[in-house]
């Protein structure tokens, strides 16, 4: 949060536009910053919303600064107790990434290198014509603003003997031997230590070394048969000064260890203008060393590294070149040249050519008086010519053609591309490299494409058989010629037959040269045991290549017969065509079992197969051993299984009548379309009158129930008190309604049905009686408006196909 707030400041800060007095407050203008950037708004947008309401440059420049102090106050680290350790530590400061962070509540990164200021810029200068910014990428600025590439010094490397002592280190003095002693001192500000037992000695501005002697020297008189060592301990902290083009110039506490390197990360590297080349040292006025950052990261040398001193100062001056190389190079970006370094540098620089870059001519852009100039540089010259400040390089790429290539496409064993010369110069040389024409290949014309002098394109025709078999004189190849042969195999292999019935695997088969039905049949796994050997039928499609009108017929069709071995009768050499279909018929006097089931009061209840198409449901019965002496005959049912057809017919009604009925008394929804519907019949006329239209035909599936005579009447639907009552001979249908308590006010009266037991529905009035066992329904009045001469015309196109359904499944039954 204190890198984020820093940042937004300080780009807010940074803005250059005159504005009025604000009448809000400083922690106003705070929390509306923190508040905006963590909905994700740029910080631009945040700048001109505070101009709007008057925000001026001065009292931002206030927040920031109390916010610095603020941060500076409680952002310090409280020093701890001391503890002597023999490993080192750094002791000193860590660099805050404040620039390079990723913020909360925002997708946006700093870019790396970048000081507050020039993001600021980047972020409210605006959007060049190619719709790009004004950032550029300089090679090696994003190397100080890595996490994972601190330069931090390794502190626990053996002690340097040439290492000079100073206040703050530490020094480790171990005696062993006649005496066991430690002593772990830390050079005072007047360079000296103190011991127990023996007093003040002065180590400061001596080496390790001679430190190391001069406490043998003081120690070894009292310590005479013991040996003496001194380390280094903990090193001190030393002061140096970053200035010039840095992210962050200033001065840094650092370990005694540190360099040149450490130092600039600390600083966060060079600014935008800042160079990498030419990093200089001061030691006391005097310049010791200079860094070409270059070198290490290039050749991985640190060269001009020297061991940084307390008060060194670093600085960093504005480059002398910036170039940018772009195009066909490894690495595009901006680099820092020195004066004298030339094209085939920066190419270096660049990680060299892609693989496909021209290197013939490399084009060379430069910012001259009073015009811009371009130069043409040889790869011969890249050497000798020599960069200046704001060159654009650029690498273009080879061309997308060939200097010696021929292909060829199409029914050749080998297709593709090839040399032109030495052994391929003609259409046959090219063909033998291709390993030959395949076999299903259209050798007699193929076409050879060739490009015109204008690049235009010409069709030249082949004929390649003429010219293998030398009839035909061969033809010389050009640059770019492509030569295509066409082929008969894809069509070829989508030749198909199809053979249809009672084969065990019926469906589209390869076709194959000279295949004859029985062929054909054996491949579909042969007949099944329902095919007939007296008709097999061929159809074959009607083509003639010259034909000039469309014909009358479409296919031939042939009919052939089976001898018991497998022989087609009268025509053995007939044979099959491409895309022929065979139809292998089912035997007429094949059929499955078809069975029935009788449930109830009959002797043997189970299942019955039936005998033959025109049994009749009496025979089936007598079968069954008769009905028992318990059985209702007037009650019993027949319940047949719903074909597929019936299914579509049934379901197209009640989709007719749930589109033109929806205030109807029946709820067509709640007609659920089940597998059986039942026939009505009545056995007792069945078997009365055995073998007419009183006794119906049975079919595969039909189950026959037979129930026990039942003593109740059910009443349902608009009555008072739905339920069953006993029945009793001579009462009518409203006087078994008054026993349920009478019709409501919402009853349909006259539309009142009964349902008897074996499945027929008839009016309740006085001329159809209740019977044991039948339910008496009293339907609903319809609720709405009055029907329309509309809704009328609907309900009577619905009961009409009701009566077409009923008339189709009686039909069925005979």
């Amino acid at each position: 949060m204190k890198r984020f707030t820093t940042f937004i400041l300080c780009a807010l800060i940074t803005t250059s536009a005159s504005w009025a007095q604000s009448a809000m407050t400083d922690q106003q203008i705070y929390e509306f910053a923190l508040e905006k950037y963590s909905q994700g708004m740029q910080p631009r947008q945040i700048a001109i919303q505070l101009a709007e309401r008057g925000v001026t440059t001065e009292q931002m420049q206030r927040v920031y600064s109390k916010y610095k102090d603020q941060a500076s106050q409680t952002g310090g680290s409280e020093i701890s107790a001391k503890t002597v350790q023999r490993a080192r530590h750094s002791n000193g400061e860590k660099r805050e990434d404040a620039a390079a962070d990723n913020f909360p509540g925002s997708s946006n990164k700093m870019p790396q290198g970048a000081t507050l200021e020039e993001f600021t810029q980047q972020l409210f200068m605006p959007e060049t014509e190619n719709g790009k910014s004004g950032w550029r990428e300089i090679f090696g600025h994003d190397v100080f603003n890595n996490k994972n590439l601190t330069f931090e010094s390794s502190m626990n490397l053996a002690t340097p003997q040439n290492y000079t002592l100073g206040p703050g280190d530490v020094v480790n003095i171990d005696i062993w031997g006649a005496s066991q002693k430690s002593f772990n001192e830390t050079i005072s500000p007047d360079g000296t230590i103190t011991i127990s037992e023996w007093g003040v000695i002065s180590l400061g501005g001596l080496t390790v070394d001679k430190a190391k002697n001069k406490i043998r020297r003081e120690l070894g008189a009292h310590y005479e048969s013991s040996q003496i060592d001194l380390t280094l301990g903990q090193t001190r902290s030393i002061t140096i000064s970053v200035m010039g083009e840095v992210l962050v110039p200033g001065t840094y506490t650092m370990s005694a260890f540190a360099t040149v390197y450490n130092a600039l990360y600390m600083a966060g590297g060079p600014n935008e203008i800042g160079t990498l080349r030419n990093v200089k040292i001061y030691r006391k006025g005097h310049l010791i060393s200079t860094v070409d950052v270059y070198d290490f990261l290039l050749n991985g040398k640190l060269s001009g590294e020297v061991r940084l001193e307390d008060n060194d100062i670093i600085t960093v001056s504005p480059y002398e070149a910036l170039v940018l190389i772009e195009g066909k190079v490894k690495r595009p970006m901006y680099y820092e040249m020195k004066k004298g370094e030339t094209a085939a540098t920066i190419i270096q620089y660049a990680g060299g050519f892609t693989g496909d870059a021209y290197t013939k001519a490399i084009s060379v852009k430069r910012k001259t008086e009073p015009q811009l100039s371009v130069f043409s540089i040889g790869e011969f010259d890249l050497s000798q010519f020599k960069l200046m400040d704001e060159d654009v390089i650029s690498i273009g790429a080879t061309l997308n053609r060939y200097q010696n290539m021929v292909q060829v496409k199409g029914a050749v064993f080998r297709p593709g591309m090839y040399q032109i010369g030495n052994n391929i110069t003609t259409v046959k040389t090219l063909v033998e490299a291709a390993a030959g024409l395949t076999e299903g290949a259209i050798a007699q014309h193929a076409i050879l494409e060739r490009l015109n002098a204008d690049r235009t394109l010409k069709i030249v025709s082949v004929n390649i058989s003429g010219i293998l078999n030398g009839t035909v004189a061969d033809v010389p190849l050009c640059n770019e010629d492509v030569l295509i042969i066409g082929s008969n195999d894809k069509r070829n292999n989508n030749r198909t037959v199809t053979i249809h019935g009672e084969v065990l695997n019926p469906g589209k088969y390869k076709y194959a040269d000279d295949e004859t039905i029985e062929d054909l049949i054996i491949r579909a796994g042969g007949p099944t045991e329902a095919a007939t050997y007296k008709k097999i039928d061929v159809a074959r499609r009607v083509v003639d290549p010259e034909a000039t009108a469309s014909p009358d017929s479409i296919t031939e069709n042939y009919t052939f017969s089976f001898n018991p071995d497998f022989t087609i009768e009268g025509s053995a050499d007939f044979t099959l065509k491409p895309y022929d279909q065979v139809y292998v018929r089912r035997n007429p006097s094949y059929n499955i079992q078809q069975n029935v089931y009788v449930d109830g009061e009959v002797e043997f209840e189970g299942t019955y197969t039936l005998t033959s198409k025109k049994q009749h449901l009496s025979e089936v019965l007598k079968m069954a051993g008769g009905p028992t002496k318990f059985a209702y005959l007037q009650g019993a049912k027949l319940l047949r299984r719903m074909t597929e057809e019936e299914k579509m017919v049934a379901e197209n009604v009640l989709r007719t009548a749930q589109r033109n009925t929806s205030t109807d008394s029946i709820d067509i929804k709640k007609l659920m379309l089940q597998p059986n519907y039942p026939i009505a019949f009545e056995l007792d006329k069945a078997l009365k009158n055995p073998g007419t239209t009183d006794d119906p035909i049975l079919r595969d599936g039909d189950r026959i129930i037979i129930p026990r005579l039942t003593s109740t009447v059910t009443i349902n639907g608009e009555v008072l008190f739905p339920n069953s009552v006993r029945y009793k001979e001579g009462l009518s249908a409203k006087d078994y309604i008054k026993l349920a308590g009478g019709y409501t006010s919402t009853a349909k009266k006259s539309k009142s049905i009964i349902i008897y037991m074996n499945g027929m529905v008839a009016k309740a009035n006085s001329h159809n009686k209740p019977m044991p066992g039948c339910q008496i329904v009293v339907p609903t009045k319809k609720k709405g408006h009055r029907l329309s001469t509309g809704e009328i015309l609907s309900i009577a196109t619905t009961t009409a196909s009701l009566g077409t359904m009923a008339a189709t499944i009686a039909n069925l039954t005979k």
